[in-house]
């Protein structure tokens, strides 16, 4: 999900520099970026999640919440401040249909 989202991005001609979402010179949504707004972030837990798998080990999931808590709180947050001031009633638009994560609604809808 975070190789689709990243070449998506190259695609379209924008960044996908984390700390500096101001640069973004496209709103992406569609492809991966349609299920969550967030794919890249996603994919990255996705892994920390099938490294605690693999370990068999309650502990190893311990940077996954670490991760998830940091992103969302605030990466995500800065982010979404910065693309809400460029891209305005797109972006509005983009929040009410797409989940900040994924759920399964997005999902079927994919």
């Amino acid at each position: 999900m975070a190789g689709a989202a990243a070449r998506r991005f190259r695609q379209s001609g924008t960044t996908f520099e984390p700390f500096q979402p101001d640069r973004a010179s496209v709103l992406v949504t569609s492809g991966p970026n349609a299920i969550s707004r967030n794919p890249m972030y996603v994919g990255m837990a996705g892994l920390l999640l099938a490294h605690a798998v693999w370990r068999g080990s309650w502990r190893a999931l311990l940077p996954l919440v670490g991760f998830v808590v940091f992103i969302d709180r605030a990466q995500i947050q800065a982010e979404e401040t910065a693309l809400r001031e460029k891209f305005g009633a797109a972006y509005e638009a983009y929040l009410a249909r797409t989940p900040r994560w994924i759920d399964r609604r997005s999902l079927g809808s994919a």
